[in-house]
């Protein structure tokens, strides 16, 4: 019974989030995703709202944690980079267009000599947010598929 109801409470969400980013502006297709550094590296960023629910918060929380716990070294060396995006605030809004983002999200970005190469939205955080192991590695096996492609 419990499991329903959180199903619901996150398609409830997920809808509200939905019909708040369609009436965003969108992006021009002449803009540039930004670069993190003019190197090579995997970038994580978890996009969010303003408005943050326990279970929005517990994403970002969880992916910070799997990042943190399976690539200190690679964060400490700038390989690995993680940022927390609100695409409520204007100069983030193009981020919605860019990644097509319908609800928070996990993106993780390829980038070489500082230009994105490829992106994958991590989907699956919202199935597994309920454990927290199989989500900490979905995410380490995502990122480091991406690590072994620098």
């Amino acid at each position: 019974m419990k499991k329903i109801i959180l199903i619901i409470c996150l398609l409830v969400i997920s809808a509200i989030v939905m019909f708040s980013f369609k009436g965003m502006p969108q992006a021009k297709a002449t803009d540039s995703k930004p670069s993190i550094s003019s190197g090579n590296q995997v970038v994580a960023y978890y996009f969010h709202g303003t408005f943050r629910c326990p279970t929005c918060h517990k994403l970002e929380q969880y992916s910070k944690e799997a990042i943190e716990a399976n690539f200190k070294n690679e964060l400490t060396s700038g390989k690995i980079v993680f940022k927390t995006v609100n695409v409520d605030e204007k100069a983030n809004e193009h981020f919605v267009n860019d990644y097509q983002l319908y609800t928070k999200s996990l993106v993780i970005s390829l980038v070489r000599g500082g230009k994105e190469e490829k992106f994958k939205n991590l989907t699956k955080i919202w199935e597994y947010v309920g454990n927290k192991q199989r989500f900490y590695d979905y995410v380490r096996d995502e990122i480091a598929a991406f690590l072994k492609e620098l």
